[in-house]
């Protein structure tokens, strides 16, 4: 349905709405504009960070090296209570048997922040998935690998299935470049993601897009995802309820360290020229 007035064409977009489902574009009329048309609104300001890797001003810290942080924006995969990882120094580290976090708050497309150290010391012999593992996963379903992969003679030292290294979208595409600094450094994972999208009747119409920079190196440029997260099997897409998930932080044993984890949740983006 189209209706004109004072020059501005609105389009009621119903397909879209059941497409999208909540939040950004989908729950209001779409509006579209001339080329350059001095009507169309602003977006809103922001501040930028002072420094690169920083949160900017519309950001929500989830985790800032507080305590209190970690109570506020996660809990823990293991009975969904308290986070037992240890918080100290500005950093989380996962703690024995612990279990991986997630978020209290559900999040879809987003860009997301999230820094990491691998320890130091770890056996030369110890390799492969064992050497310092762990993950981000975006929507309970989509993994962004973390593991030391981290080589001084071109894997000849430190080598696993390429799929499995670190910034690879695990089991689907490996980094283009591995970005890995040393043990005992940190490292940044800047992900812009765009969730997938289906029908009603639970057919997918998108399939999920993600941009990787590992160290400020783009690793994977607007890439598609096949499907959600799986070992040793072919990704596959199951429809999502509510169109959001949480985000995790795996724990596979291995005592990783975590800081300055943060987000923004960012709309569709529509094409609204006429």
């Amino acid at each position: 349905m189209k209706i004109r007035a004072k020059g501005v064409k609105i389009v009621v977009c119903l397909s879209l709405v059941m497409v999208l489902g909540v939040g950004g574009y989908a729950a209001k009329q779409m509006v579209k504009y001339d080329v350059h048309d001095t009507t169309r609104p602003n977006p809103p300001v922001m501040t930028p960070p002072e420094q690169v890797g920083q949160p900017p001003s519309d950001a929500i810290k989830l985790f800032d090296g507080s305590k209190d942080t970690l109570d506020l924006e996660w809990l823990s995969e293991k009975g969904g209570g308290e986070v037992k990882w240890i918080v100290e120094n500005g950093y989380m580290q996962v703690a024995p048997k612990a279990g991986g976090i997630r978020t209290k708050r559900p999040f879809g497309n987003c860009q997301l922040h999230v820094e990491w150290c691998a320890p130091e010391g770890v056996d030369p012999k110890i390799t492969d998935q064992k050497r310092s593992n762990s993950g981000v996963i975006l929507m309970d379903r989509y993994e962004v690998q973390v593991l030391d992969s981290y080589t001084e003679k071109n894997y000849d030292d430190n080598r696993t299935y390429a799929d499995g290294q670190a910034a690879a979208i695990y089991g689907q595409h490996p980094p283009m470049v591995n970005a890995c600094r040393k043990p005992g450094q940190w490292q940044s994972y800047d992900i812009s993601f765009m969730q997938p999208l289906f029908d009603e009747g639970g057919n997918l119409v998108r399939k999920g897009r993600i941009t990787v920079l590992h160290n400020g190196v783009i690793v994977h440029n607007n890439l598609e995802i096949e499907g959600t997260t799986a070992h040793k099997r072919k990704a596959a897409y199951k429809p999502h309820d509510g169109g959001t998930g949480y985000i995790h932080v795996q724990d596979h044993g291995n005592p990783l360290k975590f800081r300055n984890i943060w987000i923004r949740e960012l709309p569709e983006e529509p094409y609204l020229i006429k």
